[in-house]
């Protein structure tokens, strides 16, 4: 199978065939996992050529290995790049991605509801090499297009926001940022190549925990960059410098996690529908948050873009941490952990899970309330899910103390 006839694949068939057979070995339907660090050459000059990237091959894991450019391939054929870097983690693939393009005196323009460690990036650790970073309202899309004017290195986006799920206009700022010539960064990782493709709407770079919804299984650690193969050609180089290399291991699982994406992703977002629907009606809860509500406040811009509204939904309970610390422990099919994307449901607060690293003040800068709790919904029956979240509701209303306090 070439290329073309990949191209020419639907995102259920590209989840299965694509990148993969160029990698096999012995006549193996599945692709091996190379665990040698390194690669045997008695030809000194072809090992010179492999080395300097005049020839195709290996020399040494942490510049490539054969598992990890498999997967490599098959989210950049999924997400319609030219090529595609894979990193230890996702946070491996933010940081590199910026770490790559960035110095000192340049600017970036994001919002202010990212994932918690890459908005420790843009307050923590990006200041300190100097280089400006304005965060603006998410739901503030004039706000960012002027910031965007005043000239920038970077337009880092979000969408959906990590926990929050907010939803940003992607080709509308997209088409801003080109216009003062800045790199154009998507984390895709709610998302995911089988609901949305920002390459397609004129961002740059696309970003993904692997971790999460490509792998599927909660037991590998991944992420990736895809781009144009000039850009790529630099953040590959940072990464085979500064060292965050996948784990081949690691590369296998999401391969394998991936095949079964499209078929997780349909589940998940039939259930997450029903459930953000299921919580709109609970009294104990103040907020829900899923794009593909009616009542969303992007939900016009989410049909835009996306195919699908992914499978996560966020909600905040009044009484906040009280009401958390009796609902969470009553449920049955879920895990309460630091995850998602998941097959098994996850339920996690903000303050535990996305933003653990904020302070308190922090958090509540950002409009997340300690009563907001992210639902990761996995692929058990839906009617199983609603089941068990009104057995935990109904715990939860029959304590009178915090029913008293919330009224």
């Amino acid at each position: 199978m070439n290329t073309e006839k990949y191209e020419e694949m639907r995102p259920g068939t590209k989840t299965v065939w694509a990148g993969e057979k160029k990698f096999r070995a012995y006549r193996a339907t599945q692709v091996p996992v190379v665990l040698s660090v390194a690669y045997d050459y008695s030809d000194v000059d072809e090992w010179y050529d492999v080395a300097m990237n005049r020839k195709s091959g290996y020399t040494y894991n942490r510049m490539g290995n054969p598992t990890v450019q498999a997967f490599e391939e098959k989210i950049r054929i999924l997400e319609g790049a030219e090529a595609a870097v894979g990193f230890s983690s996702g946070m491996g693939a933010i940081s590199s991605t910026l770490y790559s393009f960035l110095r000192p005196n340049d600017r970036v323009v994001s919002v202010k509801d990212t994932y918690g460690a890459t908005n420790k990036i843009f307050t923590e650790f990006l200041p300190r090499i100097h280089v400006d970073v304005v965060l603006c309202n998410t739901n503030d899309q004039d706000q960012i297009e002027r910031e965007i004017r005043k000239g920038c290195k970077i337009l880092y986006l979000e969408t959906p926001t990590n926990p929050t799920l907010r939803i940003l206009d992607i080709e509308r700022l997209a088409k801003a940022a080109k216009t003062v010539g800045a790199i154009v960064v998507v984390d895709n990782t709610f998302a995911t190549p089988i609901n949305q493709n920002p390459l397609f709407l004129g961002a740059d770079i696309v970003l993904h925990s692997a971790t999460k919804f490509l792998s599927g299984h909660a037991d590998a650690l991944g992420g990736v960059a895809c781009g144009s193969k000039e850009l790529m050609e630099e953040v590959y180089h940072y990464r085979e410098i500064n060292g965050a290399t996948m784990d081949p291991m690691s590369a296998y699982l999401i391969l394998r996690g991936m095949k079964t994406l499209k078929l997780r992703i349909q589940q998940q977002a039939k259930s997450a529908l029903e459930i953000a629907r299921f919580l709109q009606e609970q009294e104990l809860v103040a907020s829900v948050y899923y794009p593909g509500l009616d009542t969303h406040h992007n939900h016009q811009i989410a049909k835009q873009q996306m195919k699908g509204f992914g499978g996560i939904v966020s909600f905040d309970l009044k009484g906040e941490m009280d009401a958390v610390r009796l609902l969470l422990p009553k449920l049955q099919y879920a895990n309460r952990a630091g995850n998602l994307g998941a097959v098994e449901t996850i339920y996690g607060p903000a303050r535990t899970t996305s933003h653990v690293e904020c302070t308190l003040e922090e958090r509540q800068e950002l409009g997340i309330s300690e009563g907001l709790v992210r639902i990761s919904v996995g692929i058990e029956d839906t009617e199983d899910l609603i089941a068990d979240l009104k057995q935990a509701f109904k715990y939860l209303e029959s304590k009178n103390e915090i029913i008293q306090s919330i009224r």
